[in-house]
Order: C-alpha cells, then sequence, then structure tokens
C-alpha cells in the first residue's frame, strides 16, 4: 500500500484501516520494547536519548534520506567510536561521535551515500 496507494483502493484495500492497525501494532512494540528496558535499568525522562543523538549521527554521517547510507553511517561511527576508546577512556565516547560528525558536516554535508544539491554543483 506504500508504494501504491491509489492501486490498494481500488483493490478493495481501506488504506486508512492498514495506517491505523500498522500504528497500533508499532506503538505496541514500542510500549513493549520500553516496559522490557524499564526493568533492567531506571526510569528516567531523558532514557534513550544517547540512542537517538547516536541514531542521527549515523543517519547525517549516511546521507539524509538514504536508508542504506543510515545503516552504513551506523557501522561507521560504531567502528571510529570503538576504535577510538581502544587507546583512550571510554568516557570520551561522545566526544568521538560529535567529532565525528562535525568533521563530516565540515567536509561532506551531504553524507556518504547522500546527493549534492543542483545549487552546489553549479
Amino acid at each position: 500500500m506504500a508504494d501504491d496507494p491509489l492501486g490498494a483502493r481500488v483493490s478493495g484495500i481501506y488504506d486508512e484501516k492498514v495506517i491505523l492497525y500498522s500504528f497500533g501494532i508499532g506503538s505496541a512494540l514500542a510500549g513493549m520494547a520500553g516496559v522490557l528496558i524499564s526493568l533492567e535499568t531506571n526510569i528516567e525522562p531523558t532514557m534513550g536519548m544517547n540512542a537517538i543523538l547516536k541514531g542521527i549521527i549515523a543517519s547525517i554521517i549516511g546521507g539524509i534520506g538514504s536508508i542504506p547510507g543510515a545503516l552504513l553511517g551506523g557501522f561507521l561511527l560504531g567502528i571510529i567510536e570503538n576504535l577510538g576508546i581502544w587507546k583512550i577512556q571510554a568516557g570520551w565516547k561522545d566526544m568521538i561521535a560529535f567529532s565525528v560528525l562535525i568533521l563530516f558536516l565540515l567536509f561532506r554535508p551531504e553524507g556518504i551515500l547522500g546527493k549534492k544539491n543542483d545549487r552546489e554543483r553549479l
């Protein structure tokens, strides 16, 4: 249905119902994951913020809008962070991630697999 909503409607699939069900199932899975994680760690308003920041950094490194790029950016970020803490303390892991982000924003702002804008090509 995501590829061709009009074709799905013509075939008799109710697109609003599919959207509602997929949103409900996704929310239920996220809720169960939150409950299971809360059994292991303390519940705080900022829990999961570190993972969100690393995900955003990985998607920027890989190229916004590119799913393979985000995957490649995540692998690259993980490898660089873990190789970096091999020689320095593990407390500097976030600094390594933000340094990599700054380097990518300075030298390759479109990301690894991102495409340059037409304005930049001129």
